[in-house]
């Protein structure tokens, strides 16, 4: 709890309205989309503007206070969870998008806007943001930045780091700092906005963010494939690739996912199948038209037991609808999903999913397992509850041979959560040791006081132990 001084200091600056620390509103804010895991703040602040902002890291800098940003929750590796309790920085007023620039194609945001919302303010001028986390319609694009997003189009358009041009951002010390801007090239010093992305919070708090555009594609086309056996599905993939073809998204299904999601979505998908690949192309109409043909020949040549286009953009629409309603779906089965991110190498998907599959037959836990198969960043997602502590041990068990399997396999242990709590055990696996120490030296110039976002990415945490801090 803070002490009655401070917190008549920080009321002062944002208002009573925007302090909050009853224990209802405190509570709603112990926890993420990361089951397991919960602790309380001291206090939950929400602040309009970057000079607001930067008085109460001032603030809690001199005082060692904690800060934790936050946007809307949907982290799935506990990175917004006050874990040493302190004050959550909610930013969700700065929720307004200052500049759509048609000549320059970018666009400057506050963090608080919700990503879906921007899609649609920028694609109403005929222009594009191709990131799309699954979380789109309630994850802010401020989170997507901290996080480092994906999403389903990373194949052909990357994903946010590779969008996001400049950055207004605050230091501990109060201090406001500017990264980047509008220009195509800029090689002026260390690539301090690179930097940020995907930082978690644990450098700065992201006042402004500006963003790169594309024009907005002319066609789409949604093919389906279906595949007797895990093999012929990552052979389609690679080959697909190989030829040249670029898709917006190639998505993966395996049967387990299919059958919940078909329970979902009354789509009459052949559960009869072993998976499935969803592969929409966009672009000029002739193109792509091109391209679905030329992909629709390498999946027949290439083992798929049944391909069916989407007869209208429609039904391409509520086919890939349906696959980002995936978690939904599985998270009806249980009490507790816990829902993982981890990569490898194209060539090696066959492979990992084959060991995920092993690994839940091994600690006898139901994992389906969906995800982007055109970068290799699976989802391997366990249906389980969190009441039961020998079976939650085994989930854990299970997800440190999958991480382990991934790196085994050329991989990452994460390629889009982000580390937060539950993947900091397993970073040294991906970065070495030697790397968590220069992190750490960077974490120190940047926030010597260890105030921001503390106990992420480098403290060694897992599921095993529920967090619980009470006020």
């Amino acid at each position: 709890m803070l002490a009655e001084n401070l917190r008549q200091q920080f009321i002062s600056v944002v208002g009573k309205k925007w302090f909050l620390d009853s224990p209802n509103e405190l509570h709603a804010y112990s926890y993420d989309a990361t089951p397991l895991l919960q602790s309380v703040p001291d206090a939950v602040i929400i602040p309009v503007s970057v000079q607001e902002v930067s008085t109460i890291l001032h603030m809690a800098n001199e005082h060692r206070i904690p800060v934790i940003a936050r946007g809307s929750g949907t982290n799935l590796a506990g990175g917004t969870i006050p874990v040493q309790g302190g004050i959550v920085l909610n930013m969700n007023r700065f929720n307004q998008i200052y500049e759509i620039d048609e000549k320059n194609l970018t666009a400057t945001l506050g963090p608080g806007v919700i990503t879906a919302d921007f899609h649609t303010a920028v694609e109403a001028v005929g222009l594009f943001y191709p990131p799309d986390p699954g979380s789109m319609r309630i994850s802010t694009v401020g989170g997507n930045v901290a996080q480092g997003a994906g999403g389903m189009r990373g194949l052909k358009y990357g994903v946010t780091k590779d969008y996001v041009m400049g950055l207004e951002y605050v230091l501990p010390t109060g201090e406001v700092m500017r990264s980047g801007g509008k220009n195509v090239k800029d090689v002026a010093g260390y690539d301090l906005t690179r930097l940020m992305v995907g930082s978690e919070g644990t450098l700065g708090v992201i006042t402004e963010i500006t963003v790169k555009l594309l024009p907005f594609p002319a066609t789409k086309r949604t093919l389906v494939v279906y595949c007797r056996n895990l093999v012929d599905a990552a052979r389609i993939v690679e080959q697909i690739i190989a030829a040249r073809i670029i898709p917006a998204t190639i998505e993966f299904l395996d049967k387990a996912t299919m059958k919940v999601v078909d329970d979902f979505a009354k789509l009459g998908l052949p559960l009869d199948m072993a998976s499935m690949l969803l592969i929409e192309q966009d672009g000029a109409e002739s193109q792509v038209v091109q391209d679905i043909e030329k992909i629709a020949d390498i999946a027949r040549r290439a083992g798929a037991a049944e391909v069916r286009m989407a007869a209208t953009m429609e039904e391409g629409a509520k086919l890939l609808t349906a696959r980002r309603a995936a978690l939904s779906a599985l998270s009806r089965l249980r009490p507790t999903t816990i829902l993982e991110d981890a990569t490898v190498p194209r060539a090696r998907l066959a492979e990992m999913v084959q060991e995920i599959e092993r690994v839940a037959s091994k600690y006898n836990l139901q994992i389906c397992t969906f995800g982007h198969a055109g970068d290799g960043n699976l989802h391997p997602t366990c249906m389980t509850d969190e009441r039961d502590r020998e079976e939650i041990e085994r989930v854990e068990q299970a997800f440190e041979e999958i991480f382990h399997a991934a790196i085994r396999f050329g991989g990452t242990i994460t390629g889009e959560h982000g580390v937060g709590m539950t993947k900091s055990k397993y970073l040294h696996l991906k970065v070495g040791e030697g790397g968590i120490e220069l992190m750490e030296r960077l974490k120190a110039a940047f926030d010597p006081n260890n105030i921001l976002n503390p106990g992420k990415v480098f403290a060694k945490r897992d599921r095993r132990r529920i967090v619980v801090r009470q006020s």
